[in-house]
């Protein structure tokens, strides 16, 4: 089972999310470590966010670029979405910090495409091992 500091120093994680029917849906996402949760920034529109909001339970594991490969051992956790705010403004430092420019050009492709509105932060508590 991966540790936090394995998942919150991972380039990419494999954010698995539930469908209704209890079924899976993969997504290769960047992480950072938050105040000991791990925070992931996507669109507030998309899929997964649906997801969570019906059903907070997750898992997760290292994986490469497209999330074809996973590079370790999946970790249950459980999410909460926080929305546009000061919470989410301090889990933004964290991601900012470790993809820098990548990061820097994710922004400004969102502010340009008048996108970073619909940004929510995903923090994500690991679940202890039974």
């Amino acid at each position: 089972m991966p540790s936090f500091e394995e998942l919150s120093n991972a380039a990419y994680i494999s954010l698995e999310t539930f469908r209704k029917d209890g079924s899976g849906v993969k997504t290769p996402v960047w992480v950072a470590g938050h105040q000991g949760h791990l925070v992931v920034i996507t669109n507030g529109t998309s899929f997964k966010v649906k997801r969570l909001a019906a059903n907070p339970a997750c898992r997760m594991a290292r994986c490469n670029v497209s999330g074809s490969q996973i590079l370790g051992d999946w970790q249950q956790g459980k999410c909460e979405i926080l929305p546009l705010g000061p919470a989410f403004d301090a889990a933004l430092a964290p991601l900012r910090k470790k993809y820098g420019v990548q990061f820097w050009l994710l922004e400004a492709g969102a502010w340009l495409g008048r996108k970073r509105s619909q940004w929510v932060v995903l923090q994500i508590s690991l679940n202890p091992p039974a």
